[in-house]
């Protein structure tokens, strides 16, 4: 059957959201992750009415989230194929990339002779150099830091190099710039997935992170974002997306501060007549509360979200294709700070898709990139493998 062919994708990653842990997630300590599900379980005024209406709670008949009969969407989750649970490498992977190696990780710190090389080339000694959580460590070493002018240099279970500095000490422009040193230097071994700048402000007891950070990532492999521009159309990005890929397949981005000007901002663009992807990072599940275990806000973040998903339904137009996923796990009930290993959810809407249609067990978020291609009429060759077909029938 010839498939009709969408004028658009609106690709929406609801950052970390994931839904249960992975078959290999023992390899990484997370065998009882389950982002979604522990929220549901452990916040008893959590109420998401639109994404249960859409179908979430029919991925995982096992989780806490009340089922419906007739799913507004198609719905499923993937398994990942890449190792490794970081920012980059699930966006990577759901636009087609699997990496068969994983990004280095330095959980005990950077090796002190790449240390003294990273200062010898920004003019200044550095503290830090260890695996911490980055609003405890601005607190840590936030007064130490406005006292000698040192930046702070931090890392996770993530492949990242962050360094954190205060902007009355170092001018943003001027932070961006030691960024770019290290993302410069660090190659090779110490090729991790991204630099992050963490610019913070205040004073000694309330320092706090600005929403002037920014992701200096490697450069990807081709992917289905390149695929799209090269064949004519365009890609908006909405968020951070334009930082994880470099600025590469990308037409035009928009930077965001949090979820909020994220889902205005998509929004805004569905409303444009542009035809091709619009690809959306709502970051502040990770960032405010999973990262910070905060079990209650990450639960009222999702009721936020799930409050303005109608607005985004009715912004669609009727060859628009919506695809909500995630990009990994951060269970806020899980030991540490880090990411956790888990499946990311897949709903699938279009107004003139019927829904209530499984997609099952994808074998890889790279399955994502490749309906994107399909529904796009995009030529594009992928490991994924696209479930178009079973969302469309051609009904669109």
């Amino acid at each position: 059957m010839l498939l009709t062919k969408c004028k658009r994708v609106v690709l929406i990653v609801l950052d970390s959201v994931g839904i249960g842990a992975l078959p290999d997630a023992h390899l990484y300590g997370d065998e009882r992750s389950n982002t979604l599900g522990h929220i549901a379980e452990r916040c008893p005024d959590f109420k998401i009415p639109n994404l249960i209406e859409m179908g979430l709670g029919n991925i995982d008949p096992d989780n806490a989230l009340e089922s419906t009969l007739k799913p507004l969407a198609s719905y499923g989750k993937a398994n990942q194929r890449s190792q490794g649970k970081d920012t980059t490498t699930g966006h990577w992977e759901i636009c087609g990339s699997v990496l068969e190696q994983a990004f280095p990780v330095f959980p005990n710190g950077f090796p002190k002779r790449f240390m003294e090389r990273f200062e010898s080339a920004i003019g200044t000694r550095t503290m830090g150099n260890k695996s911490a959580s980055g609003t405890v460590i601005i607190n840590e070493l936030g007064e130490e830091h406005l006292s000698t002018g040192y930046p702070i240099v931090y890392t996770s279970a993530d492949s990242v190099f962050q360094i954190a500095m205060h902007e009355d000490m170092y001018p943003i422009d001027r932070q961006y710039e030691i960024c770019q040193a290290a993302r410069d230097m660090l190659v090779g071994d110490y090729a991790v997935g991204r630099v992050i700048s963490r610019p913070f402000e205040g004073v000694v007891g309330s320092f706090v992170r600005t929403s002037r950070r920014r992701d200096f990532s490697l450069l990807p492999p081709d992917n289905v974002l390149d695929a799209i521009v090269d064949q004519g159309l365009r890609v908006v990005t909405i968020g951070k997306i334009a930082d994880i890929f470099a600025g590469k397949g990308i037409s035009t981005s928009v930077k965001t501060k949090n979820n909020i000007e994220g889902i205005e901002a998509t929004i805004a663009a569905i409303e444009d007549s542009t035809e091709g992807l619009i690809f959306t990072n709502l970051v502040d599940f990770d960032m405010l509360y999973g990262h910070r275990r905060d079990v209650e806000g990450y639960g009222q973040c999702l009721m936020q979200f799930d409050s303005r998903l109608p607005d985004i339904l009715d912004a669609l137009k009727d060859d628009d294709l919506l695809i909500l996923t995630a990009d990994h796990g951060n269970d806020p009930t899980a030991p540490g700070s880090d990411h956790t290993r888990e499946y990311i959810p897949i709903l699938c809407y279009a107004k003139g898709m019927r829904g209530g249609k499984s997609i099952g067990v994808r074998d890889s978020f790279a399955d994502i990139g490749a309906t994107i291609a399909a529904a796009l009429w995009i030529t594009y060759e992928t490991r994924g493998s696209s479930f178009y077909s079973t969302i469309s029938n051609g009904s669109l």
